[in-house]
């Protein structure tokens, strides 16, 4: 039976303890989702939460990248929480959906939280996405599809990831916090 999620508040609070010197940013989330009773709605013009995902293979050795095709350049899967008040299934719904590996499941709690600014498009403002990370696992089978949100996939080892000064810096963090693991 699967349990109910945790309301955000206290993830966010849990986060915190965690990951001390991310308290301002903690903060940050915390105004934002007290502040706007619209804050998980994708047409809240600000901005909004979305749910990503760090996705990895059943070891634990490599990670589930797509190259974004909006935003052209590598990133986690992820995406908009359009209402839904429980982030950790949007990032499994996502990770689902942009990547179709099978027997994808949600580990723990919070593992990141980034927030970044989405540059304006078409009849798209600029806004900010507050995105909440959890890590989903893969299971045996890491076959992936890729669908049209993307150019590509591809697994890449953890410690490659944080090494590669080319990739985005919250990517590379997360892989950090994933080496530095106990």
């Amino acid at each position: 039976m699967q349990q109910p999620p945790i309301p955000m508040t206290d993830a966010l609070n849990c986060y915190r303890d965690q990951w001390h010197t991310e308290a301002l940013t903690v903060a940050q989330f915390l105004a934002f989702l007290h502040g706007h009773p619209d804050a998980f709605e994708r047409s809240h013009a600000a901005g909004h939460f979305t749910g990503s995902c760090w996705l990895v293979s059943a070891d634990g050795a490599r990670v589930l990248l797509m190259h974004h095709r909006k935003l052209d350049r590598w990133l986690q899967p992820g995406g908009h929480a359009d209402g839904g008040r429980d982030l950790a299934g949007v990032a499994l719904r996502e990770a689902q959906e942009e990547t179709g590996v099978a027997e994808l499941h949600v580990e723990g709690g919070i593992f990141d939280i980034d927030r970044h600014r989405i540059p304006a498009r078409a009849s798209e403002p600029g806004h900010w996405h507050y995105d909440v990370r959890y890590v989903i696992r893969a299971g045996e089978d890491e076959r992936f599809t890729i669908n049209p949100e993307s150019h590509a996939l591809a697994w890449r080892a953890v410690g490659e990831v944080a090494d590669d000064e080319s990739l985005d810096i919250s990517l590379r963090r997360m892989a950090l916090k994933w080496l530095a693991r106990v």
